[in-house]
């Protein structure tokens, strides 16, 4: 079972997450953010997880640090679901298209982190969420998963529509880099025998 729960807990934040990497799209999202919680449920449905997402913070301030610490919990339960990562494809890339918006995200689960984020947004906010803890999302999820994540907005006029294609990419993307391939007989997927 490539499964874990982590919890992440400070002064700001309570979370616990749970990931099943071979599930069917199942999820239980409660962040107290609605549309981190929209966000999630693609990226669970679209990437194949079943996700529970368990999150209290001090959304009195903003919800700054819970976007950021959900992320944080999230990649590091990817991490350990994937153990010492033996068989995995590894890369994945998906392009995504809701409705006008189409989105692009890659990703290499190579144990070094790092995150390019090309993204463009017409309002500070979308379903009250600020628009620059998208990015924050993606470079917080790329440092927990210990993983490169690429991801892009090539274009679209509707924010919800550019965040909407993004997670659903980058569910896709996961489901490709986090998948057993028969191939690899249990074997590393690396030149240097170890991720």
């Amino acid at each position: 079972m490539r499964t874990a729960t982590t919890r992440r807990q400070t002064a700001e934040t309570e979370v616990e997450i749970t990931v099943d990497l071979d599930g069917t799209g199942k999820h239980r999202l409660h962040t107290g953010v609605g549309f981190l919680d929209h966000m999630l449920a693609h990226l669970a449905v679209h990437g194949l997880f079943d996700l529970v997402v368990e999150a209290r913070g001090d959304l009195e301030v903003d919800p700054h640090h819970t976007v950021e610490d959900v992320a944080l919990t999230l990649g590091k339960a990817l991490d350990q679901a994937l153990g010492d990562r033996t068989g995995i494809t590894r890369m994945g890339s998906a392009y995504v298209p809701m409705d006008e918006a189409l989105a692009f995200v890659a990703v290499d689960l190579s144990g070094r982190p790092y995150a390019v984020n090309d993204m463009c947004w017409d309002a500070p906010t979308v379903g009250g969420l600020p628009v620059t803890l998208i990015p924050h999302f993606f470079e917080s999820l790329a440092i927990a998963a210990r993983a490169n994540i690429h991801a892009r907005v090539l274009y679209g006029k509707d924010d919800h529509h550019r965040a909407e294609a993004l997670f659903k990419a980058l569910g896709r993307a996961l489901d490709v880099a986090t998948s057993l391939d028969p191939r690899r007989a249990g074997a590393v997927p690396s030149t240097k025998g170890t991720l």
